[in-house]
């Protein structure tokens, strides 16, 4: 990477004013966006693809893990996405698959009927300031760049760009190295009823043994019934948030899926094609902001309870050895809260921060990232950012009993 640097100054179009900007269409930022909405407030939401439901639909991440928990706007999606999957009880755990085709046409109607723009295709490209708070944001759009106006911020990148950008402190990985979670393709094959020959291209590699695959393990579903499988065996170590480290992760993991395939071809799934690869690699684990609170491992461990919780899980300890190898460090948990102060970034006003990127450590973070805390963080982000605007407040000094009480009239409930 050259240490020069190019200076661009210019007037940029504005495209549209709203309440709430919303930045980023994954499972945070839908949730953020609804919340938002149905305080009265007008919400857009900024997604840089063509299409919402974050790593779900882009990565084909297409099974929800089990957190312990099934409510909010978690549980309205599961009771009209997958009402067959939906428990009874709020405090219990689920693990339904779903198509990710599907889960993107619902999306896209979810939000219409919520009265949301959605402006696709629109990726952020800085923010505007006054002072230290957020006052609009740039995003390179199909007709150029433009800027999108707004009261409350909430960035649900994934990345932390926003916060990044307005000069929030972040951090990367293990404390010891920086290294983090490795990249995954996801892929699907389907079973034909009848035996295929199997592909495997030049340049890729022919496993022999479980040992010899990218994660040292098969790990499949295929519980829809429809003979489809969902594949998460590729690895690839580098960090998302990099240019060349995704430059590389996007072939290798490619190479990987052929050879992954070729390999279960030849070991129970003489039946099975290659039917869907994901529109790009996986991404775990790539920058957290340092926010008012920061996520531990000690608080997994010890189950801690917060005053400002906003979502609570018991998903494992999971992660993915970041040097790249075959190991996974997965440790049961009985489950913990995450407070609200993990949200709200140091140094900046006006802006909220939802989903895999908030203030965490590298071992925490590892735990809360999976697709149902996302949501959960994210409709705290869309209902607390109404609240400072009714309130004419700092988004650190949001009531928390208010913003409980909006959380529970769109159905969250916490276990005590």
């Amino acid at each position: 990477m050259s240490n020069r640097t190019v200076e661009m100054q210019r007037s940029v179009p504005v495209c549209e004013t709203a309440d709430v900007v919303v930045i980023g269409g994954g499972p945070a930022g839908v949730a953020a966006a609804i919340s938002a909405a149905r305080n009265g407030r007008k919400t857009i939401l900024l997604e840089h693809s063509g299409q919402l439901g974050g790593m779900g639909t882009l990565a084909n991440v297409s099974v929800f893990m089990g957190v312990g928990n099934v409510t909010g706007i978690y549980r309205e999606i599961i009771s009209e996405f997958l009402p067959e999957a939906l428990p009874d009880s709020h405090h219990v755990s689920i693990w339904p698959q779903f198509s990710p085709f599907e889960f993107r046409y619902y999306l896209n109607r979810k939000l219409e009927k919520e009265g949301i723009e959605v402006f696709y295709h629109t990726s952020f490209v800085a923010a505007v300031m006054e002072g230290n708070r957020v006052t609009s944001v740039v995003a390179n759009t199909r007709e150029g760049l433009r800027a999108f106006e707004g009261r409350v911020f909430i960035d649900c990148t994934g990345d932390a760009r926003v916060a990044g950008d307005t000069g929030v402190p972040l951090r990367s990985g293990r404390d010891e190295d920086g290294l983090t979670q490795p990249m995954t393709l996801m892929f699907m094959m389907q079973d034909t009823g009848k035996p295929v020959k199997s592909v495997l291209p030049e340049g890729c590699d022919r496993y022999e043994t479980v040992e010899d695959l990218p994660q040292g393990r098969v790990l499949i579903w295929g519980g829809m019934g429809n003979g489809m499988l969902l594949v998460n065996m590729t690895r690839v170590r580098g960090n998302g948030a990099k240019i060349r480290d995704v430059n590389y992760a996007e072939k290798e993991a490619l190479r990987q899926v052929f050879s992954v395939a070729d390999y279960l071809q030849r070991n129970g799934h003489e039946t099975y094609i290659l039917s869907h690869v994901a529109p790009q690699v996986g991404v775990r684990e790539t920058n957290q902001i340092v926010g008012l609170y920061t996520l531990t491992e000690d608080d997994l461990l010890s189950g801690r309870r917060f005053d400002d919780v906003v979502a609570q899980t018991n998903y494992e300890i999971d992660i993915h050895n970041p040097t790249g190898g075959k190991s996974t460090d997965e440790r049961k948990l009985s489950g913990y809260d995450i407070p609200y102060r993990c949200m709200v970034p140091v140094n900046v006003e006006g802006l909220i921060v939802a989903g895999r990127c908030i203030s965490a450590t590298h071992v925490a973070m590892s735990s809360m990232r999976v697709q149902a805390t996302c949501y959960a963080l994210g409709q705290a982000a869309g209902n607390a950012a109404a609240l400072a605007i009714e309130h004419g407040c700092k988004i650190a000094d949001v009531p928390i009993p208010a913003l409980h009480e909006r959380l529970a009239a769109q159905g969250v409930r916490f276990r005590k």
